[in-house]
């Protein structure tokens, strides 16, 4: 896993991530910017939830079509489509949280990361 040169390269990734969120009507949409916490595993995570496994998949893969599109970037890894209640895509430096609703709560990765600056987005 090699991380990204270019710190704007993962700033960029992480608002496409954000669009493609709210393409499809992600809920409660927040990006954790971790680069300044020093055990940080990326720059950024982005976290959302739906209320359902079809939205989530939606979400999913509107987030993989939207990063393409712009930057001809694939994930490195994804996994949780399968069960479709907490789905990860990992592009190096940001790391993309898609929960149902039940998952976010019990597991509060906001709450783990308390010291990263947290930007909120609306829904589109």
């Amino acid at each position: 896993m090699v991380k990204n040169k270019n710190a704007q390269e993962s700033t960029s990734i992480s608002e496409f991530v954000v669009h493609g969120i709210q393409e499809k009507k992600g809920n409660e949409i927040v990006r954790l910017d971790l680069r300044n916490i020093h055990s940080s595993v990326a720059d950024y995570f982005v976290v959302c939830h739906a209320e359902s496994s079809t939205q989530l998949k939606a979400i999913a893969q509107s987030v993989e079509e939207e990063v393409f599109k712009a930057l001809k970037l694939e994930p490195w890894r994804k996994e949780g489509y399968q069960q479709a209640d907490w789905i990860i895509l990992d592009y190096v430096d940001v790391v993309v949280h898609i929960f149902k609703t039940d998952k976010r709560q019990y597991y509060g990765i906001e709450d783990l990361w308390g010291d990263a600056e947290l930007q909120s987005y609306k829904s589109a």
